[in-house]
């Protein structure tokens, strides 16, 4: 029930007259016409003394601290329409709701923010222990014997290029988050981009013995408006991890799959797969389904986070289809020209 200054101003005047009303009744010596005009006087200025009160006092500060309210929620995105009539009560409720949602998010980030410090401290310590060691090693001695100390110079230098590597993603990761990252879009040939990308895998994949396959008519030309440069980077990391995660004999398709709006690009491998529990979190940084295995193969572990936020800022999403045993699926599409398509002459 919503009360106003009026309705308790009435309620607060007749209780007055009431109370006066009996009084005035078991005073014998006041006739009843003068009881009725002091009731009917209390009752008047009762009314216009109690309204004033709680107009001026009580109701204008409460409305006033309740459009406050409504105006914070409505700068934070958080109202629609249907709240403009919310009770006091009502706007509390919302807003310790909203307070409370806030300080979960907060407990969030410091939770996240305490796992991401952990990480990237144990990356970190990883690669400068090992240059640090074979330095140590040499300047004890090693330094002399050519064989070691050449041995052990490379493995320094490899430990170091780890580290740089490292540095340069989450440099590149954190200005995507903070939007200093942006987007070159143009149109360029996706089959062309999709083909460089496969030439400069094909010995790492004959290493393992790996078919790296494109599905598809090559002499097709598909101009999409992206990035180059950053979609390369995009295809590079899909390619690297279908290539790392995929046991020697397998295969590795990619497949360009246009359609009216949209280009659709699958990377599709036939490795050891995702579990299903880790689908949700294999896009956060220095996530690793397979520890052991994934420092074994190298890489910095924040290959999918940077691909995850390239494809966003493409207004764009990764999907991934995964099976244990059976290889994981990543797909994502780019807007497509709308001129139509061309063979490319040879």
């Amino acid at each position: 029930m919503r009360f106003n200054s009026s309705s308790l101003a009435l309620i607060v005047s007749i209780l007055v007259s009431a109370l006066v009303f009996f009084i005035l009744t078991s005073v014998k010596t006041i006739e009843k016409n003068e009881i009725s005009l002091v009731i009917l006087f209390t009752f008047i200025g009762g009314f216009i003394i109690a309204w004033v009160i709680l107009e001026f006092l009580v109701f204008r500060n409460i409305n006033s601290f309740v459009a406050k309210l409504r105006q914070e929620r409505n700068l934070n995105g958080k109202s629609d329409p249907g709240e403009n009539n919310n009770t006091l009560a009502e706007e509390l409720n919302n807003l310790l709701e909203d307070k409370n949602r806030t300080i979960d998010e907060l407990k969030k980030l410091a939770a996240f923010r305490k796992e991401f410090i952990a990480d990237v401290s144990h990356e970190l310590k990883t690669p400068i222990f090992a240059a640090q060691g074979f330095v140590h090693t040499l300047l004890d001695g090693a330094v002399k014997d050519k064989s070691v100390r050449n041995k052990f110079l490379k493995k320094a230098a490899r430990s170091l290029d780890g580290l740089d590597a490292l540095v340069q993603d989450l440099v590149t990761l954190s200005q995507m988050e903070i939007g200093e990252v942006r987007m070159h879009r143009e149109y360029f040939d996706i089959m062309q981009l999709t083909q460089e990308v496969i030439d400069q895998f094909e010995h790492k994949a004959e290493k393992k013995t790996l078919k790296l396959l494109y599905q598809g008519d090559t002499k097709q030309e598909i101009l999409v408006y992206a990035d180059p440069h950053r979609i390369f980077q995009v295809l590079s990391n899909l390619i690297s991890n279908s290539i790392n995660y995929t046991d020697e004999g397998g295969q590795i398709y990619v497949e360009i799959i246009p359609n009216q709006d949209h280009v659709w690009i699958k990377i599709k491998d036939t490795g050891i797969g995702i579990p299903k529990e880790d689908l949700a979190r294999i896009f956060q940084r220095f996530y690793r389904v397979d520890k052991s295995r994934s420092r074994k193969q190298g890489g910095t572990g924040l290959g999918l986070a940077i691909v995850k936020h390239i494809i966003e800022l493409h207004k764009s999403e990764v999907k991934v289809e995964s099976e244990v045993g059976m290889g994981s699926t990543f797909s994502f599409k780019l807007p497509k020209e709308k001129t139509p398509q061309k063979k490319r002459v040879n």
